[in-house]
């Protein structure tokens, strides 16, 4: 099978789990968005995903979102991007003029850097805080208990256009619990839009109120190994 073919087997696959698992949740698969996480993929998947009618896809650095966009986008003008992984505070001049969407807003510092670049730039854009929901060390990500006085700050001092909570469940833990937490974190704060899900688990996080699932291997194949 030719890559395209292959590709675009793969997101037709992934489009119906996503609509059989809102059906399941009585929502509309309109509800959910599918973002193709192109981070460390192959040139010819990536192109094999536009050309299969993908439009909407997910990179974890800002470097290697410049190398794979920077000219694609000139090409597939209706491309949206969204930033899904760490972001520094020295690369948010750039983040902002590449991405559409941020899920990482994990940090004061960053959201305040974020804040005066949509000022300056006049493009603020939609935002979500990344939570830290198994309150794991080595992880970004706010604490469950401190998320509502960070929200509210973002929100209040800053203006900053939070509009959802994203979060990555612990590995090897089942995801439910997480994503059940996150959706709670998000109810008592007025946000509508959970980033949650991958692979593995998207349809449970769908099941659970996912708005957005980032679903990189099942649509492109295994990583290349750095």
């Amino acid at each position: 099978m030719q890559l395209v073919d292959q590709v675009s087997a793969n997101l037709e696959a992934i489009r119906e789990r996503v609509a059989a698992s809102a059906d399941r949740a009585g929502r509309p698969a309109s509800d959910v968005r599918l973002i193709a996480v192109s981070k460390a993929q192959p040139e010819d998947r990536i192109d094999a995903a536009l050309e299969a009618g993908c439009r909407c896809f997910g990179e974890n650095r800002v470097q290697e979102a410049q190398q794979h966009w920077s000219e694609r986008r000139a090409r597939y003008g209706d491309t949206e991007l969204h930033l899904i992984g760490p972001l520094q505070t020295n690369k948010v001049k750039i983040a902002l003029q590449l991405f559409d969407v941020i899920h990482t807003v994990d940090r004061a510092k960053l959201a305040k850097v974020l804040a005066d670049g949509f000022a300056s730039t006049g493009r603020p854009l939609p935002c979500y805080v990344e939570i830290n929901v198994g309150q794991e060390p080595q992880k970004a990500g706010v604490l469950p208990d401190e998320t509502d006085a960070f929200v509210r700050e973002c929100r209040e001092a800053l203006e900053l256009p939070v509009v959802g909570l994203m979060c990555i469940p612990p590995f090897g833990s089942p995801p439910a619990p997480f994503f059940g937490l996150l959706r709670q974190i998000a109810e008592r704060n007025g946000l509508s839009r959970l980033s949650m899900g991958m692979s593995a688990d998207f349809e449970t996080a769908i099941e659970l109120g996912a708005t957005d699932v980032r679903v990189g291997t099942a649509i492109f194949g295994e990583r290349t190994p750095r």
